[in-house]
């Protein structure tokens, strides 16, 4: 991901999926079991449906309508958050993949929140820029 702010996997017959930032280094960086976990929601969002475990992520309105989701799994006493959008049609973007570090309470910590705000601006302006583009109404083919 040298210099990239996103990496693209693709699998046939589902969506992309978009990792941001450093989303995916920190899930290849997580327990086996907490991957299976994180890795299964992802898998079930990019065939268009809603894994057991995502829950809509709550703290701000710029979430609001469910179409962010968080996965969270606990392992050997830590807790590891994956959240997601699928609010686009043609594309699945991981927003941010952390281990939570406070010991109060389950809430997403606020610094968190607003860096997936951050994240989540970053993923409608590329999805406007390089998806939809490649996939509605623009050029048909193969996105850059």
């Amino acid at each position: 991901m040298e210099n990239h702010p996103y990496f693209e996997s693709e699998a046939p017959g589902r969506k992309p999926c978009i990792w941001l930032f450093d989303s995916l280094e920190v899930l290849r960086d997580s327990p086996d079991a907490v991957k299976d976990v994180i890795g299964h929601a992802l898998d079930e969002a990019q065939a268009g449906r809603k894994a057991s475990g995502a829950k809509p992520l709550t703290g701000d309105k710029a979430f609001k309508g469910g179409k962010v989701l968080e996965v969270v799994d606990d392992f050997d006493g830590d807790t590891y958050r994956a959240v997601y959008t699928v609010r686009f049609a043609d594309a699945l973007y991981v927003l941010h993949t952390f281990m939570k570090k406070s010991t109060t309470g389950r809430e997403t910590p606020k610094h968190e929140i607003e860096l997936i705000k951050r994240r989540l601006a970053f993923a409608e302006e590329h999805y406007r820029k390089h998806v939809a583009l490649f996939t509605r109404g623009g050029k048909k083919g193969k996105r850059p």
